[in-house]
C-alpha cells in the first residue's frame, strides 16, 4: 500500500506490508513503546537498538517500524532527502515519541524545504476501547485534543481514535493540512483490507511493516 502524498514526491515507501521478509533490507529498531530516536550510520548500524522512531539521511537506505494496531507515521523532508518512521501506541504518545522523532528530523531541515507526513493504518475508535488510566496518561500531554479523540462507551471507558491526537501533533510541528495524509477507512481490527491486529487476534497476530527510503541526496 502507498499514499499519494509520498508517491507524488517519488518517495520510495510502503504501508502495511503484511510480511516484513518482503523488504529484508529495511532497518527497524527494537520497539519498546518509548520515545527514543535511532539514526543509522552508512552501514545501517543504529545509534540505539531500542527505539520507537528512526530518522535517516543515508542515500538509498530504507527504515521502518512494525505495528499491529499502533499508529505508524512516515515523514520526509525535501522530497525524501531526510526521512522518518515513527511507531506510536498510547504509551509512546504519552511519552512524546512523535515530538522526539520530528525534533530529530527537523535538525536537518533547510529553510523553506517541503515536508510531508502520512499516518498509516491503525486501530480505530470503532474497535479500540481504553480505560481511565490510559486517558490520564494522555491527558498530561494532550488535554486540548483528547475530548475530540474520545467517544463515550461504558463507565470509566471510552473509544479512542489515536489518529485524532497524532494529526494535531503534526500540525503543531509545522505540517500544513495539505502536507498531512492518512489512509481512509483503515481500522486494523475491522477493515476489509485484512490488516494484522493484536487487539483482534491476540498472541497469534501478525505484524505489518511501514517503510520509507531516502530517495534524494542531500
Amino acid at each position: 500500500m502507498e499514499h499519494a502524498l509520498l508517491s507524488q514526491r517519488d518517495i520510495d515507501h510502503s504501508l502495511a506490508v503484511p510480511d516484513r521478509s518482503l523488504f529484508p533490507e529495511t532497518i527497524c529498531p527494537k520497539q519498546v513503546h518509548g520515545k527514543e530516536v535511532a539514526t543509522p550510520d552508512q552501514k545501517g548500524r543504529l545509534s540505539v537498538i531500542e527505539a520507537d522512531a528512526v530518522v535517516c539521511q543515508q542515500p538509498g537506505m530504507a527504515i521502518g517500524v512494525i505495528t499491529a494496531d499502533c499508529v505508524p507515521i512516515l515523514a520526509a523532508l525535501g522530497g525524501g532527502r531526510v526521512v522518518a518512521a515513527i511507531h506510536a501506541g498510547w504509551r509512546g504518545l504519552a511519552a512524546g515519541v512523535i515530538e522526539s522523532g520530528l525534533q530529530r528530523l527537523f535538525e536537518d531541515a533547510k529553510p523553506g524545504e517541503d515536508r510531508v507526513a502520512v499516518i498509516g493504518p491503525y486501530i480505530g475508535a470503532c474497535c479500540y476501547e481504553v480505560d481511565r488510566p490510559v486517558l490520564e496518561s494522555l491527558q498530561l500531554r494532550y488535554a486540548d485534543w483528547l475530548d475530540e479523540a474520545c467517544q463515550p462507551s461504558r463507565p470509566n471507558h471510552v473509544r479512542l481514535d489515536l489518529g485524532k491526537i497524532v494529526a494535531p501533533i503534526l500540525s503543531e510541528a509545522g505540517f500544513r493540512a495539505d502536507q498531512i495524509g492518512q489512509v481512509p477507512d483503515a481500522c486494523t481490527s475491522c477493515s476489509d483490507n485484512h490488516f494484522h491486529s493484536f487487539r483482534r487476534d491476540g498472541e497469534v497476530a501478525g505484524r505489518m511493516l511501514h517503510r520509507i527510503a531516502v530517495t534524494r541526496s542531500a
